[in-house]
C-alpha cells in the first residue's frame, strides 16, 4: 500500500515529460555554442535521420571535458585520443570545444557518438559500425549543399 501512494506521485510528476518527448522527438539541446554552430549541428542531426536522439550536446572547454570524463570514468582504448564522447545513461554527448575542428569533423564523429546511442553500447566497433550508414547520409547533404551553392553560383 505504502509503494502505490509513492508511485501515483512520481507517475503525475514524470506524465508532463512523457509527453512533451512523445509529441516532439527532436527535443534536445545543445550547450556551449553560437546559434550558427548550432544550426549546422541540427541539420546534420536531422540528415543522419538518427532514431535515437541524445538529451544534450555539450561543447566544453578542454578542463571542463577533462573532468567530466574523469567523473564518467570514460575509457579511451589504448593508443586513441578523444576529443568527444557520449554519457550513454544521461544520453548526453560532451564535445571539447578546444579541440573542434570544423564543420565535417564534427559531423563524421558526431555520427559515431549518434552511433554510440543508437546500438546503447560502450564498444568503439558497433557505434562505428552503426556510424557508417549515418556518414552515408551526411555525405548526401554535402552534396545537394554543394549543388546548391554551384546553382546559385552560375546564376
Amino acid at each position: 500500500m505504502k509503494l502505490t501512494i509513492w508511485l501515483v506521485p512520481f507517475f503525475l510528476a514524470i506524465a508532463p515529460a512523457a509527453q512533451i518527448q512523445a509529441i516532439n522527438n527532436d527535443v534536445y539541446t545543445v550547450q556551449g555554442v553560437t546559434a550558427e554552430r548550432e544550426a549546422v549541428i541540427r541539420r546534420q542531426i536531422q540528415s543522419m535521420q538518427h532514431p535515437v536522439l541524445p538529451y544534450r550536446i555539450r561543447f566544453v572547454p578542454h578542463w571542463q571535458y577533462l573532468y567530466a570524463a574523469k567523473v564518467y570514468q570514460l575509457h579511451v582504448p589504448t593508443g586513441m585520443g578523444s576529443k568527444m564522447f557520449t554519457h550513454l545513461p544521461t544520453r548526453s554527448v560532451f564535445v571539447d570545444a578546444d579541440r573542434y575542428d570544423g564543420q565535417e569533423w564534427l559531423g563524421h564523429w558526431l555520427a559515431h557518438e549518434l552511433g554510440h546511442l543508437a546500438t546503447n553500447s560502450a564498444s568503439e566497433e558497433d557505434a562505428e559500425r552503426a556510424a557508417l550508414e549515418y556518414r552515408k547520409r551526411l555525405q548526401k547533404l554535402r552534396t545537394s549543399s554543394a549543388e546548391r551553392k554551384t546553382l546559385v553560383g552560375s546564376r
